[in-house]
């Protein structure tokens, strides 16, 4: 085959530094969703919705075929910081990790209601036991001594 085609979805979830409700004012937090896509479009890859709550972002998205995640997430938390420290959000800062799950093509219509749905899911369910239940159900383990900070 002569042409590399792909087409990768991706469900990235990452927290601000010790889930500080640094979003809490919803004008700021569209703004800051806004600006999280446009970093992921001008990356090459393909912003479908970003969305969340004061203390985390969910992001879907179809991936570049010719960018890491790693670095993607990186510029992603680089560049926002950035934007929110200009947009004077005192003390503003990401945590250093972050969940990456990939998404069949025919669950991005569920994740993208999951992640619309956010303000209500919250008023019943934590960050931390919704980031659990995400890895559970894409069978990660992980430490928790080594997953919040």
């Amino acid at each position: 085959m002569w042409q590399s085609l792909s087409a990768v979805y991706l469900h990235i979830v990452f927290s601000t530094k010790h889930r500080s409700p640094f979003l809490s004012d919803k004008d700021l937090r569209v703004q800051a969703h806004s600006y999280i896509g446009g970093v992921i479009n001008g990356m090459k890859c393909n912003s479908l919705l970003v969305g969340g709550v004061e203390d985390h972002v969910h992001i879907l998205l179809r991936h570049s075929r010719t960018e890491t995640i790693a670095k993607l997430v990186g510029t992603i938390k680089a560049n926002s910081t950035t934007w929110a420290k200009r947009a004077r959000v005192p003390g503003f800062e990401w945590q250093s990790g972050y969940g990456a799950f990939s998404i069949g093509i025919r669950e991005v219509e569920a994740i993208r209601r999951y992640i619309e749905t956010q303000e209500d899911h919250h008023r019943k369910v934590n960050f931390q036991d919704e980031y659990r239940r995400i890895l559970h159900d894409n069978e990660i383990a992980f430490d928790e001594s080594y997953v919040w900070d």
